[in-house]
């Protein structure tokens, strides 16, 4: 009876090896995204927690404020920005790294990253498609329009508006100068009559 070969008997000596490094170089990275995942929703947390105290915290307008919680929370805003700068830090590591063991493959398309299901019996229809992409770029067009009348008619608006404001600052103006006029000719008339009432008083 004869003994069944080895796995990996027929192969040369460093396929083998060749194979085991590259599922651990994918092993690695996918854990490598898993990490740096997670180092970002620190980020996020810890930045959080950035807001929260400073949001808790009085500026010296003259208020009496404790100098053990002063102390407290200052310790626990610069121990936050010090783990902030460490997973920053650390995020850059892993950015580094999944570039590089990223950087021999071959690149996919975004479209095929994609999944999705198509219907039992349907076709592609290249008709369909431009007509769809034609209708999309006529409806775009159409909206584009729209937004430029309606700009061109605020613009219109507004250039109005500024005349008239302009319009009715001269008005005022002008009222303004001309009551300032009639206020000197009502008090030129009052001297008057007052020097007349004086002369005929001192007459009598």
């Amino acid at each position: 009876m004869s003994t069944p070969p080895l796995a990996g008997a027929g192969m040369p000596p460093g396929a083998f090896s060749g194979t085991q490094a590259q599922a651990a170089r994918e092993v690695n990275t996918a854990s490598l995204c898993r990490i740096g995942q997670e180092t970002v929703q620190d980020i996020v947390f810890r930045t959080m927690e950035i807001f929260q105290l400073l949001r808790n915290m009085q500026l010296p307008n003259g208020v009496t404020y404790h100098t053990g919680t002063y102390q407290d929370r200052l310790g626990k805003l610069q121990e936050h920005l010090r783990q902030l700068s460490i997973l920053f830090r650390k995020l850059r590591l892993v950015y580094d790294k999944c570039n590089e063991n990223c950087a021999g493959l071959d690149p996919v398309p975004i479209e095929q990253l994609i999944p999705y299901v198509e219907e039992d019996g349907s076709k592609h229809d290249d008709r369909g498609a431009a007509s769809q992409l034609r209708f999309a770029t006529e409806e775009r067009r159409e909206i584009m329009e729209v937004n430029k009348a309606r700009k061109f008619h605020a613009f219109t608006l507004a250039k109005k508006y500024l005349s008239i404001n302009l319009q009715y600052r001269s008005i005022y103006k002008k009222l303004k100068q001309k009551n300032q006029q009639l206020k000197q000719i009502m008090d030129q008339l009052r001297n008057l009559i007052w020097d007349i009432n004086a002369m005929l008083a001192m007459r009598n």
